[in-house]
């Protein structure tokens, strides 16, 4: 396996390995928008429409997420008339949701002051 610099943080990268669909997966979670939908289908189906006024979203920009998210086989859709009701398509996506929320409470604020990818925009923090 060689390291090789993206985006100025270390990607894994080599053969025989199955990193790829892993990237694929965070990948297809890193959005905030794609992460919301996951979440709140987590709850049980939902319609786009539905989903537009939960999120406050338009229309065009959630059905282009959860088209994402169902072609990367997260999400599936049970038509029901002229309407398609949305769920999440392994139960096991759940159980990474409670992995990533209990490493984020494990982790305190690392990950949100991680200078490529963090959320913490206060002036002079330092990791």
């Amino acid at each position: 396996m060689t390291m090789d610099s993206v985006d100025g943080c270390l990607a894994a990268t080599g053969t025989g390995t199955n990193l790829d669909a892993a990237v694929a997966l965070f990948h297809s979670l890193s959005d905030g928008t794609r992460l919301a939908i996951v979440r709140r289908l987590a709850d049980g189906e939902s319609r786009v429409a539905d989903l537009v006024s939960e999120l406050g979203l338009a229309q065009s920009t959630v059905s282009a997420h959860v088209a994402c998210l169902r072609d990367c086989g997260l999400v599936t859709g049970r038509p029901q008339g002229r309407q398609v009701f949305y769920s999440l398509a392994r139960p096991e996506l759940l159980d990474l949701l409670a992995a990533a929320e209990t490493l984020l409470a494990a982790t305190g604020n690392a990950v949100a002051l991680c200078p490529n990818y963090g959320t913490d925009t206060g002036a002079g923090v330092t990791p």
